[in-house]
């Protein structure tokens, strides 16, 4: 008996294919989304417990080239230090998502702070907004003594495909890269990492300082909903399109 595929039969072998391999693909998808649910849960719960733990002295300055910053990151520190006020770099953002009380456009006043041993440990101040831009307009937060810092260890962060580049001579960045800022401003070897302040606030309330919260969006779930829902209408469609077919040929 030759073995030819019926036409009827052919004409089902592409749509067939583009329904598989469609399925293939949004089933995927679900399933990638609630892998990263796991994970953005375990980041936040990781996050949450370093937050949480007791304040600890600042890592001495021989140590810092060997910490994990996987496992320092967001750890609480405190440290006396003096404010290299006129050293200042301002880092723009447009909101925070570890600062509630962070909004809108602004910056970060990320400022140099001397060590009673002369070493320098990059600091986040906090947020000024645009208004707020000009050291002068908050010349009560210029602060000139020693002074108690408490805040979290953070390490830079990456620059994104479609970041704006710096513009030192305004004095703006676009990145929280302390070493980065450091070299361009002339501030010689500092801390490979940075510290966001959480305390003191600044008199005057500029810079703002506030709390570190994990406040990271976590919408996985309903993003793998979608995908496995538009899988399941993709196999409604495709049996509806079977169906309709098959009735044409009756």
């Amino acid at each position: 008996m030759n073995a030819v595929v019926p036409r009827a039969r052919r004409g089902l072998l592409v749509p067939g294919l583009f329904t598989l391999v469609g399925l293939a693909v949004l089933v995927w998808l679900g399933t990638w989304q609630v892998e990263r649910k796991a994970w953005k849960e375990a980041l936040i719960e990781s996050m949450s417990r370093r937050l949480a733990a007791p304040v600890v002295a600042l890592p001495a300055p021989e140590t810092w080239g060997r910490l994990d910053a996987a496992e320092m990151e967001y750890r609480h520190v405190a440290f006396p230090a003096e404010i290299l006020n006129d050293q200042e770099a301002l880092v723009y953002t447009s909101g925070s998502a570890f600062r509630s009380d962070v909004s809108g456009p602004g910056y970060w006043v990320f400022t140099p702070a001397r060590l009673t041993g002369g070493s320098v440990v990059v600091v986040n101040r906090g947020f000024v907004p645009e208004a707020r831009r000009d050291p002068a307009s908050r010349a009560a937060g210029q602060l000139t003594a020693v002074i108690e810092i408490v805040g979290a260890l953070r390490w830079p962060e990456p620059r994104g495909t479609f970041t704006p580049n710096d513009d030192p001579a305004h004095n703006v960045w676009f990145v929280r890269d302390p070493a980065v800022i450091a070299a361009a401003k002339k501030w010689g070897p500092v801390a490979p990492f940075y510290v966001e302040q959480e305390a003191p606030p600044a008199p005057g309330g500029f810079p703002q300082v506030g709390k570190v919260e994990p406040r990271l969006p976590n919408n996985h779930l309903g993003y793998a909903i979608t995908w496995y829902g538009l899988a399941l209408t993709l196999v409604g469609v495709f049996a509806f399109w079977l169906r309709a077919r098959a009735g044409e040929r009756r």
